[in-house]
């Protein structure tokens, strides 16, 4: 080698090592700083005539295990669902009390069914009928404030997907102004692998956002897409809106209709036209914003579904009187006659028959409806699975009644008329045998505190009965909870909870009694709409045995959403922990770099200056 080559090795070697230098002190710098990325340089020899004679960096290297970054994309999205989630089921929680508490919705009930007890052993005691009233009211409003608790955290979960679509917007944005300047680039050097841990910190903070999946393309840059395939970032980047809406009330709900939707949806435009409704497509399952869907449109509704049975169940329980028709033999036809007159909106007329032919038995309900919009009824509007629901509008008259009756049972042979006044005749079909009609009845709500019999309209929807009535804006049990309150006259004068009609003694016990009975003993079956049953099996059983399932499904959702999140977590933390060995900077492994860089720098100075005495002795001679 001459000296000439000698002389360019070390200068390359020297410049190489400025480089490096330059390098681990940016590493040290930024060893705290999130989302930064350890780098190293590539040396490659640069050859001449044969011979290596230098060395020159051909890259600035970033330290990343893309398996690893990839993995932890996807945990750091299951995290923050999990996180998010348990959050909120925490917050629940404290809406219904800790099982046992004075404010808990089980020791509130307990009171007021303590109390009907002490009633029926002692009705003509004052104190006793006042204790009853007082602790009504301390149900009620206990069930109100729970009302505006749920519809509050719903407020919470809208509002947190709003501030989620601004963050996310303002990622994609970046990602893709990012992708552009890397892509222009086109080198490997320290200012391009900076535009990397920028770009990458922008993916990790919209993997928290939604579930993502990254894509390399052409010129170093990234596409994202949502784990259902909806690209969101490209050459540019998508845009979702969000109409978040100011108010959150019970009856407020997602739909596929703009016309009846009443929450806020997640609209994606894409840059290159075109809109994908995000809640529709099912595109977000995991991250920040599914939690947030997920609670405010599944898990919150449900329990208020299930605080709104609660009350619906104690208001019909107290005031719905059924009546069993009279049977009668008309020609050769057997029936009953049913008066169906004191029928109010979501009252109803329940036929009970035998299809003879496959000897089934099967039931129709018939229900009451002041409003021909909300025609035709679904079965679900009873909790009963196996009966046929047929919406009855009274609005017309009485003549229309009994032709609408004719047409729903029409198909099974049997036969409706009105012998005389408000009174509905359902008979079978005579000889034919193909139906024997087993039973008929009408269940109507008491209105009057002393009708007579026992049923009472204990508590009342604000100042109106409750019924369960349907109407354009749903049935009355929607929100009910947040507007039950105890009946104004039934406070005025507590001696109504003993006496129900003219001669009844202010010690008789029977409505006392019935009060007791129907809240604790008697048997009624939830919707599945509550999470409690399903379809075919409904929840049946008293209210207070409900209101326990309630209470214990509520605690086991809040653990189990806790475990998920502290699983979510170890794995979370598994995989950092392994990210940052690769890509984090350690600092001691970068003083022991700075030795070796030191003696490198030494070692290429000193064949500088061998060089140079070399050159100096020529010149010399």
């Amino acid at each position: 080698m001459s000296l000439s080559q000698a002389l360019v090795s070390a200068m390359s070697g020297l410049k190489v090592n400025q480089q490096s230098l330059a390098l681990v002190a940016a590493n040290v710098a930024n060893a705290d700083t999130p989302g930064y990325i350890r780098k190293t340089v590539n040396q490659v020899a640069i050859a001449g005539n044969n011979t290596g004679i230098g060395v020159r960096v051909s890259a600035i290297q970033r330290e990343l295990d893309t398996y690893v970054q990839r993995q932890l994309r996807i945990e750091n999205s299951g995290a923050t669902y999990a996180s998010t989630r348990a959050d909120f089921y925490n917050r629940l929680q404290t809406v219904y009390g800790t099982p046992g508490s004075s404010n808990a919705l089980d020791t509130i009930y307990n009171n007021f069914t303590t109390a009907l007890q002490a009633l029926s052993t002692s009705p003509d005691d004052t104190a006793a009928r006042s204790s009853v009233i007082s602790t009504a009211q301390a149900l009620a409003q206990q069930l109100n404030y729970m009302t505006d608790s749920i519809q509050g955290l719903r407020k919470d979960a809208e509002l947190g997907i709003a501030d989620a679509t601004s963050r996310a917007n303002e990622a994609m944005s970046q990602i893709a102004k990012l992708n552009t300047q890397i892509a222009a680039s086109g080198a490997d050097d320290t200012a391009t692998a900076s535009l990397l841990d920028q770009r990458d910190s922008y993916v990790d903070q919209l993997s928290k956002i939604m579930d993502i999946n990254v894509l390399s393309i052409d010129h170093n840059q990234v596409a994202v897409f949502t784990n259902s395939g909806v690209q969101l970032v490209g050459t540019q980047a998508a845009q979702i809106s969000f109409d978040a809406q100011g108010t959150m009330s019970a009856g407020a709900q997602w739909t596929n209709d703009p016309a009846t939707r009443t929450v806020g949806t997640l609209t994606l435009k894409s840059p290159y036209g075109g809109e994908t409704d995000l809640i529709a497509s099912g595109a977000i399952r995991s991250g920040e914003i599914a939690s947030y869907l997920e609670m405010r449109d599944k898990v919150l509704p449900q329990a208020q579904n299930q605080i709104d049975a609660i009350a619906a169940s104690m208001a019909s329980s107290l005031s719905d009187k059924t009546t069993s028709g009279t049977a009668v033999t008309s020609g050769v036809q057997n029936g009953y006659d049913i008066d169906i007159g004191s029928l109010a909106a979501g009252n109803s007329i329940t036929i009970n028959y035998t299809d003879t032919l496959t000897n089934t038995p099967r039931t129709i309900t018939l229900m009451r409806v002041d409003d021909p919009s909300v025609l035709p009824l679904k079965n679900d509007v009873t909790a009963n699975p196996n009966d046929k629901v047929y919406g009855i509008d009274f609005s017309g008259g009485f003549s229309t009644v009994l032709g609408q009756i004719q047409q729903a049972i029409g198909s099974t042979s049997m036969v409706a008329s009105n012998p005389s006044g408000t009174t509905l005749r359902i008979l079978d079909d005579g000889p034919g045998n193909i139906v024997k009609v087993n039973s008929v009845s009408t269940t109507t709500t008491a209105t009057s505190l002393t009708g007579g019999s026992a049923e009472l309209p204990f508590f009342t929807d604000a100042n109106s009965p409750y019924t369960g009535a349907i109407s354009t804006l749903g049935s009355q049990s929607v929100g009910f909870a947040g507007r039950i309150t105890v009946n104004a006259a039934l406070v005025a004068d507590p001696s109504k909870l003993v006496t129900y009609g003219s001669g009844v003694s202010s010690g008789d016990g029977t409505r006392p009694d019935f009060l007791l009975s129907q809240l604790t003993q008697a048997s009624t079956q939830f919707s599945p709409s509550t999470g409690l049953g399903t379809e075919d099996t409904p929840f049946s059983g008293s209210i207070t045995t409900f209101l326990r399932q309630v209470i214990s499904s509520q605690g086991q959702a809040a653990s189990s959403a806790q475990n998920l999140k502290e699983g979510q977590d170890v794995v979370l933390s598994s995989l950092q922990q392994r990210f940052n060995d690769t890509s984090s900077v350690n600092v001691d492994q970068e003083m022991a770099n700075l030795l070796t860089l030191q003696n490198s720098y030494a070692a290429n100075a000193r064949v500088m200056s061998a060089v140079k005495d070399m050159l100096d002795a020529l010149m010399k001679i």
